[in-house]
Parts: C-alpha cells; structure tokens; sequence
C-alpha cells in the first residue's frame, strides 16, 4: 500500500448517495426524503453545501420558470425554445419532464424565503425575459441547501469522490463511490443502492482568457472539473453531445452576465465605430446553417458567430451600449446589483479601470469554451426518460438513469437537456431521486457486492500522488522541478494548451479539424501515461491531482465527439474547418460515446431525434 496506505478508512452505508451538493444534489436530497421516508439518504459534498456549486456566490434570475399558474408559459413552449436554441438537438422527454415540474420547485424556493421580485401592476413573478425571473439572490443556495441538510440522513462536506464502486455479483451496476476528505485525509468508502451524480460540469480543460494570477477568474465555476462526466465515463455509461460545449458572451474581464442587460434593461450592442452589426452577416450564416437563421429568437451561437466574425473582420472591439439605459437611475440600480448579486468581481473590474458604464460603454467578449448540461448546451449522460412520455429508444428503465443499472444522474451530469439552469437542475434532482428511490425499493433485500480488493485499489490510487512526491522530491537540489513528477498546475497548464490548440479554444477563434484533432488525442493520450507520475505536496494538491484526472477523461471525451461529428452544428460555439456547414441530412442526430477504461478505447455512435412536440 506504500507510504499512505495506513490512512484512516471509514465506511459509510447508504440506501440513496448523492454525489455533489449543488442546486441538483439539493433537489436530489430533498426529494428522495419526500418519497424514501425510512430510507438512508447520504449527500457528498467537495466544498461546504452551504456555499457550493455554480450558484455559490448567489444569483440575480431563476432562468427557467414557466408560470403556468397565469398562463405565460407551457411546458411544450419551453421545449420548442430549447430545440430552437440548441439547432433541433434535445432530447425533449427530458426537457418537458422538467418544464413541467419547474414552477413547483421555484414556488417551494419562495416559501422558504428566497425573495422573489414581484411586477407592482400584475402582482406576478417580475419577468427578465420570457423565461426568467428575477429574484435578490445572495442567499440563494445556503436557502436550498437548507432544505437539502434537513432532509438527508447526513452530509460530507469536504468529500471529492473520485471513484465509484461497482457491483460484483452483477457486472455493470453500481454499487456506490469512494474518495477522501480534502481537510483531515481521510479515505471514505460510501457504499449504496443507488447513486446520483450530481457534480459538477467542466470549466479549465481549455486555456482560459484570464491568465497568470487571475486564471481562477472564469465565467463558469472554477471549481467545477468535470466530475459530473469523469466518474460515469469510468463507470461505463454511455455520454451524448461531448461536442456542444458552449462559449459565452460577456462582458470583458469580469466575465459580468448580459442577460439582465439585454432582456430588462434593454440594452444593445454595437461595432468600436458604433454601427449595428449582427444583420451584415445574416447572408453569411444562412450559407452555413440555412433557415436556422431565421428562426426567433436566434439560436445564441449563431448571434456568438456574428461577434465572433465581426471581431475577426477587424471592427471590435464590440460594446454592451448602457449609457442610454444608465441615464434612467432604477435602471442604473438594477444594472449594478446585477454584479453585486452573483458576479461582484465585474464591478471591481469596472471601478479598477475607471468605467463608468453611465459614461462609458463596456466592452463585450467571448469565454473560453465550457461543458455543461445544465446551461444553454447539453453534453452529459446519456439517460432513461420518464415512462409516461420518452420514446421506446430513450426509455429502457428508470427514469435518468444511466446505461449503468443503479447510475442516476441530474443537472450537468445528464445530457441533451439545455437550458435547465439553476431551478431546471434542482427539478431533475427531484426526478432523478424519486425514481432512485422506486429503484431501491425494488431491489428488496437484494445484495450488492463489493471486494476489499476493489476498494484498496482505489485506496492506493487515490494517495499515490502524495507518495509521488514523497519519494521525488528527495530528487530536487534546487527549485521545484521534478525529473520524476509533475505537479497538477504543470498538468492543467498542458492540458488546457492541447484543448486551446487542437480542439477549438480562444486561440484558434474556436477552429479545429482532423487533423488537429488527431494530434490533440496523440497529446492527451501522452498526458495521460504522465498523469501516472503526477505528485501533490499536501491534501490540497492531492484534490487538485484529482480534478486534473477528472477534467483529462472528459477532455477526451470532448475531443472524439469533436472528431465524430462531422459537421459544424453550432457555428459560435465551435467550427470544424473542414466541415464548415450543417448537415441535417447526415447529422440531425445525438452523438454517443462509451469508454472502455481497461483498453482505453472509446466507441463512438449515433442516437435518433425524436421531435415529441409540434
């Protein structure tokens, strides 16, 4: 076992175990209370689930609500929304599974004391948008993580899992996961009848604008590396839409949301020399995608492609115009709090460089690109839908459920629903508990299997960082380099290079193609087989050893859906230069991935779209 394996072991038995304590591991907590009474529902949570996830820092809308109870919105309006956005490609089982529960989830937000503006005329929810509310969101996630703390049998904050355990009297079933306490540790072994992944998507597998010191300073959660794809990819379940990663537009630096800008204060943008822009390339991208370009709204990575192209063409850069807005001073209010509620570091950028938005019209810019299913792209898991509305390809068990029998997922664990959110995550935590819980119950007293061996394998793989540099560092003379290990900073540093250079990152203006592909799996493959001699100083190396290895698995998994697809299916968020155009003929399809984590190979396929709504 080496220098570390006489670390404390603690076993934790469980009926439900939620991986992850963010919006969809709280919803997941919850729920499966409300309908596992008697049962043992244990919550693992990498940081405090007080403050975690991407909601930590707080928020300012809840982006998806229908408002059935005044007839804004249908379920079936949200799924046509998100098929649009998303080019045709969702899978809506999934999306009006959640459309439809939603407003339930917000109204429980709401009686638990998350202040909700109201329109002082109509009395109702005050509307961002078509589909988003606005809420005084600062406590917005220690409000739901309440409800998550006192209804689970216990939480482990300071848990990162790292592995999941299999069963052994069945082959491909789950049988519960394993990691460490990131503060004391301790190795934990957590086993159970039914796990759900609800961790996090990917943010730093591609280089990110904001560098040296500030190269935590990213849009989507820095702390989010990837688990939700990493822990079900060496599981062998089957992934879809690796490829739909997505890039934002914001506002420079601080990576500030436009949202409230665009939608409530009714904002605009325009070129540095104050022209409109987004018609002048309408003829080109009907060229690349057809009528998607005339559908409204417009899908956002084509409006992404219209920057993008206007940058390139020389005219950026391109502002956010609030001058005219700011001169309205509850306008000006709302501008500011919209910071101050979940984004403070661009109001810090503001005041750093002396811009007064009244003043001054900010500059706009395009994010590095991230992996997320729970945002306006959907790559994740491939899932089981609900029995009363998913057709028969999409339905061979409970509802999201892996191709891992026991393996649910929620949030940006599982694929082909876009644009769920933050409210959109806690309801499929909710769906996903529910049907956790029915799973259990029908197992009885069925016995699921675990070996000493398995776990002390993982035991060992976990610290062998810490006995890497252990035994290394007696190497070095002086300074900090290595001939034996790397560190997990060296590690991220060449992976989000290979993900900049070869699969489609800020360098490149989100190109790639084949052979650039190719060349990136040959460096990723050659990262791996160092990953071997990665080395951590202390327990909070060791975490960062361990989200390296989570965020290098589903880069992968990035990089061979990228090559698969052999198409340009969203323009803006990323472009295959050799397939410049969308093909519906040929790729009106899900992509679909599944590893092999004893040879290391990946089998790639195809799954069909099926339009359930009019």
């Amino acid at each position: 076992m080496g220098l570390f394996g006489s670390r404390k072991t603690i076993v934790v038995e469980s009926d439900v175990l939620i991986v992850g304590g963010g919006m969809a591991g709280c919803g997941a907590a919850y729920e499966a209370r409300y309908w596992g009474r008697d049962l043992n529902i244990v919550c693992v949570e990498k940081a405090n689930i007080e403050r975690s996830g991407a909601v930590a820092q707080g928020l300012y809308a809840i982006n998806c609500y229908m408002g059935m109870q005044w007839d804004e919105n249908q379920p079936e309006d949200h799924v046509r929304y998100a098929r649009n956005d998303l080019m045709g490609l969702v899978r809506e089982d999934l999306g009006y599974d959640i459309a439809r529960h939603v407003d339930s989830t917000v109204h429980k937000f709401e009686e638990w004391g998350l202040p909700i503006m109201k329109d002082p005329e109509t009395g109702r929810y005050l509307r961002e948008g078509k589909w988003q509310i606005m809420i005084h969101g600062e406590s917005y996630k220690p409000i739901v993580a309440e409800a998550a703390r006192k209804a689970a049998s216990k939480i482990y904050n300071r848990i990162m899992v790292t592995h999941l355990l299999m069963d052994e009297t069945k082959p491909g079933r789950v049988a519960g996961a394993v990691g460490f306490n990131v503060r004391t540790g301790d190795f934990y072994v957590f086993r159970a009848k039914a796990v759900i992944v609800a961790a996090g998507g990917a943010s730093h597998i591609f280089k990110p604008r904001a560098v040296g010191e500030g190269m935590g300073r990213t849009w989507y959660a820095p702390w989010s590396s990837a688990s939700a794809y990493a822990l079900p990819i060496l599981a062998g379940a089957k992934m879809t839409q690796m490829e739909n990663r997505i890039v934002l537009t914001r506002f420079k630096d601080g990576y500030g949301p436009v949202g409230a800008y665009f939608l409530h204060l009714k904002t605009y943008t325009e070129n540095a020399y104050g022209d409109e822009y987004e018609s002048k390339w309408y003829d080109q991208t009907k060229e690349l995608v057809g009528d998607y370009i005339d559908h409204q709204p417009v899908p956002t990575c084509l409006r992404n492609h219209a920057f993008l192209e206007e940058i390139k063409a020389g005219r950026g850069p391109i502002r956010m115009v609030t001058k005219e807005a700011f001169q309205d001073p509850h306008k000006e209010t709302i501008g500011w709090e919209n910071f101050l509620g979940m984004t403070v570091a661009q109001a810090v950028v503001w005041a750093s460089q002396n811009i007064d938005p009244k003043e001054t019209n900010p500059e706009l810019t395009s994010s590095e690109p991230y992996v997320m299913g729970s945002h306006a792209t959907c790559s994740g898991a491939w899932a089981s839908g609900p029995e009363d509305y998913a057709p028969a390809d999409y339905q061979w068990g409970y509802n999201r459920m892996m191709t891992v029998d026991g393996l649910f997922g929620a949030g940006d664990t599982i694929g082909g629903t876009a644009h769920k959110f933050s409210s959109g995550s806690y309801t499929e935590g909710r769906i996903a508990a529910k049907a956790a819980v029915n799973y259990v119950n029908d197992l009885k007293n069925e016995k699921l299997q675990v070996s000493e061996k398995q776990v002390q394998e993982f035991k060992s793989a976990i610290f062998q960082p810490l006995e890497n540099y252990e035994v290394g560092r007696n190497e070095i003379v002086g300074g900090t380099v290595s001939p034996s290990y790397i560190l997990p900073i060296h590690g991220l540093q060449r992976l989000e290079k290979i993900m900049d250079e070869y699969v489609g990152g800020i360098s490149s203006h989100y190109l790639t193609n084949e052979p650039l592909l190719t060349r990136g799996l040959e460096l990723l493959a050659m990262l791996k087989e160092d990953l071997d001699h990665l080395a951590a100083e202390d327990l909070h190396q060791l975490q960062r050893a361990w989200e390296l290895q989570h965020r290098v698995l589903a880069s992968e998994s990035v990089t061979h859906h990228t090559m698969y697809r052999t198409e340009t299916r969203w323009p803006g968020y990323y472009y295959r230069g050799d397939h410049p155009k969308l093909n519906d003929d040929d790729w009106h399809c899900f992509t679909l991935s599944q590893y092999d984590k004893e040879s290391g190979e990946w089998t790639m396929g195809k799954a069909p779209v099926y339009h359930i709504i009019d």
